[in-house]
């Protein structure tokens, strides 16, 4: 897992949903959020970014971390 910057909208509560994040100094905006789910300590998000591919994104709660768990190549005619 690598960390990650990541910058989110703060509704309700803290680190509602990111907005953007920044991988090894580049930084990527967040299109969608297409899917999001939790385990006890994390929430993960599914998020497409604007270099169009999809990112799984994973906050640790008791950390207050965040880590890249999954990166996957969208061909441009997806």
């Amino acid at each position: 897992m690598l960390s990650v910057e990541v910058q989110c909208y703060a509704g309700h509560r803290a680190d509602q949903r990111p907005l953007r994040f920044t991988i090894r100094g580049r930084t990527y905006e967040v299109l969608a959020v297409e899917d999001q789910w939790y385990e006890p300590n994390a929430i993960y998000f599914r998020v497409r970014a604007d270099d169009g591919n999809l990112y799984i994104l994973r906050h640790d709660d008791i950390q207050d971390l965040w880590t890249l768990d999954a990166f996957r190549s969208v061909p441009a005619s997806e």
